[in-house]
């Protein structure tokens, strides 16, 4: 007899079918209410809950490179389901086997309470007598995104899809699925639409998330891909239904492959998707408060420090304790609160292949690195210090003596990349010796605030010790995360900071660790705008470090613009301070005086685009923050000469009492709220920024 699971948790609707035959079928994850006639017929021996792909198990639909008719998958039949309550909320497990080959297949479903989140994954354990290969798990498979859509598919559906590069990221683009070449030609098609990343970079192309809606119903799913290396998802068709699927590596695009011995278990990388009818923001809001709730409790998050780093439009990796002095000076005088000495601390010369050792550089600092910090803590801030701990100078000293275990190999021979070593977090000496570099920073020197750098991709993987180089690497990026774990035990209150070459490794896995992310590395305080304002969609504002960075010579508005880019998130303060006109000087003041004004909203403030994502080619844009209290607005003219601006604010679904110019106060703006239309006009210069409060009723 046929059986419904019928599950109402957190508005989030989920159905799942046990037919006669056993075989499982996840037909709905909603917040609307299950409608069987949304499902065609015979369409639901399509709606697989999970897919597995064995070497030696040939796929049986006409799939192309989709992950689509997998084999076990196809044989899976029903054993069990729980459902239970744990720390986080609701838990679902449905378990399945694959009696040929003695797969027992779990999928997880975890709730949220306080969220429409839902974080899924999959649990293989080989209970049969042979060893199988294991080449693909999914991590969360959904199928039938527009079941309830009059449309077709392939116009009822429309994508969001985060790009990201170095000095590029959190571009955010819309597409329609036939704008990337996805139509419907038949019952189903061999095309998909794929997205991965392979390597320690994970986002160095595109963020591990993205968006996907129903466009007619209303429907929309923010997912992200809960992983610090190799991942992948696709979109497409199958038996005219369209369907997403989530997961980590795969052999086909990530080099993963790994053997299951018998009683040996597998997880897979867990995924989190956002289920909302009220659009894009909305499905942002609920990832807001669930990356908020799953992430490491720490007093950053709470307090909201401001930072100065000497590198951007600064130092640039060549600190002195000449330097250092006038800009530590500078920096206690504007208001910050932490100093970091950033890349060059350790090197007497060149330093780009020579990292690994992590001694202080006599050079540099003749009369002792301590020295140096010990007047950071005398001028009242937490001093910091840059580290990429993760790699080793191919002409480090040190690197000739350690053996080929400590670091990546492939084909017999260590992985190089930018003149780096890998090293590999597997290895116990390794992690000790990460550890101990760690202790001597913190415990020695006093350092509160690492900034853990990481300039490398390092490939495929590693073979030593692995069934396969993406094997070797799922190992190593878990590795590293119980490696942040416990130096996070062992230093609560220790800042680590992640950056990648600025946003090249910027996922949920690392985030739910570090407080603070290095949103990028852009030197053009225009450009960087178009990062800062999309930032939130991937990230909570209070963990994300905007850099603002007046240049030597900069007018009034340039200094006001780069404080605006960073305010309504985390202050990541760098230039030649000492050097600023006594104006610049104190807008900057004005700026972080008027942050710490209000910073103990941003963590529970929300996101809101009123002009829309914004990206590279945009002449103006606006983000927004509310919270129950009040809102605030960063708003951004890059070269509409006239400066008007029309931004709606009805949207916001809050009675407005009172609308503020509150930075830069001194600089020419003009604004006028019309309550009828609910607009905020504005009009200001080329080239500027201002930021607004916005007072409910």
């Amino acid at each position: 007899m046929e059986n419904l699971i019928q599950i109402k948790e957190n508005g989030i609707n989920l159905v799942f079918k046990i037919a006669e035959d056993k075989t499982v079928s996840f037909l709905h994850c909603q917040k609307s209410e299950f409608n069987p006639g949304d499902i065609r017929e015979n369409q639901e021996d399509w709606y697989r809950l999970v897919e597995v792909q064995l070497a030696g198990e040939d796929q049986d639909d006409h799939h192309g490179s989709k992950y689509t008719g997998t084999l076990p998958g196809r044989h899976l039949v029903f054993c069990d389901w729980k459902d239970t309550r744990n720390g986080r909320g609701r838990k679902l497990e449905l378990s399945q086997r694959d009696e040929r080959t003695g797969l027992f297949v779990t999928s997880h479903f975890q709730f949220t309470d306080g969220t429409s989140v839902l974080e899924s994954w999959t649990t293989v354990v080989n209970q049969g007598v042979e060893p199988q290969g294991l080449t693909y798990v999914s991590s969360f498979a959904l199928t039938g995104i527009t079941k309830a859509s009059m449309e077709d598919w392939d116009r009822a559906a429309a994508l969001k899809v985060p790009s990201n590069t170095w000095y590029g990221e959190f571009q955010w683009k819309d597409y329609t699925l036939p704008e990337l070449g996805l139509y419907k030609v038949f019952h189903y098609s061999t095309k998909r639409l794929s997205f991965s990343a392979t390597g320690t970079w994970n986002s160095h192309e595109f963020l591990p998330m993205g968006y996907i809606s129903c466009e007619d119903s209303g429907e929309g799913w923010y997912f992200s891909i809960l992983h610090n290396g190799s991942w992948h998802w696709e979109v497409s068709d199958i038996k005219d239904a369209l369907y997403l699927q989530l997961s980590g590596p795969a052999e086909a695009e990530n080099h993963w492959f790994k053997w299951l011995e018998p009683e040996e278990a597998f997880e897979s990388v867990h995924a989190a998707v956002a289920v909302t009818t009220r659009g894009f923001e909305d499905a942002v809001a609920e990832m807001t408060g669930y990356r908020r709730l799953c992430r490491r409790r720490n007093e950053d998050n709470e307090k909201l420090p401001v930072i100065f780093n000497d590198f951007m439009n600064c130092l640039g990796g060549d600190p002195t304790e000449e330097k250092e002095y006038p800009l530590i000076d500078a920096a206690a005088e504007i208001g910050c609160e932490y100093y970091t000495i950033d890349a060059g601390w350790y090197a007497n010369g060149s330093w780009w292949s020579r990292v690994g050792e992590w001694e202080p550089s006599s050079k540099r600092f003749p009369h002792g690195l301590s020295k140096v910090l010990d007047y950071i803590r005398d001028k009242g801030m937490v001093p910091g210090l840059w580290l990429e701990l993760e790699v080793m100078g191919i002409h480090c000293p040190i690197a000739a003596e350690k053996p080929d275990d400590w670091f990546f190999c492939r084909h017999g021979r260590r992985v190089i990349d930018h003149g780096r070593y890998q090293l590999d977090y597997r290895n116990p000496q390794v992690r000790q010796f990460a550890h101990e570099v760690v202790r001597r920073l913190v415990e020695e020197y006093g350092a509160g605030y690492i900034k853990m750098d990481y300039n490398i991709n390092a490939g495929i993987g590693t073979e030593l010790g692995a069934d396969s180089a993406g094997d070797g690497l799922l190992l190593h990026n878990r590795a590293y995360l119980s490696w942040l774990d416990e130096v996070f035990l062992a230093y609560p209150k220790l800042i680590i900071e992640n950056c990648g070459s600025g946003g090249m490794r910027i996922n949920d896995a690392l985030l739910s660790r570090h407080s603070i992310q290095s949103s990028s590395d852009q030197t053009e305080y225009t450009n960087y705008a178009a990062i800062s304002a999309a930032a939130p969609a991937a990230l909570t504002p209070e963990q994300n470090a905007v850099w603002s960075y007046p240049l030597t010579g900069a007018d009034a508005e340039q200094t006001a613009f780069n404080m605006v880019n960073a305010m309504t998130m985390r202050i990541h303060q760098s230039g030649h301070l000492a050097k600023l006109s006594g104006e610049n000087k104190e807008l900057i003041r004005e700026g972080i005086a008027y942050y710490k004004s209000y910073r103990e909203l941003i963590k529970i403030s929300f996101p809101f685009w009123p002009l829309g994502m914004p990206a590279f080619d945009h002449k103006q844009f606006a983000l927004g923050f509310r919270n129950e209290v009040c809102a605030h607005l960063a708003v951004w003219n890059i070269e509409s000469a006239d400066g008007g601006m029309e931004i709606p604010l009805d949207g916001l679904e809050r009675e407005i009492s009172h609308i503020e110019l509150v930075y830069p106060a001194s600089l020419p703006c003009e604004y006028r709220y019309y309550r009828e239309t609910g607009k905020l006009v504005v009009r200001q210069p080329e080239k500027s920024a201002r930021l607004f409060k916005i007072d409910w009723k």
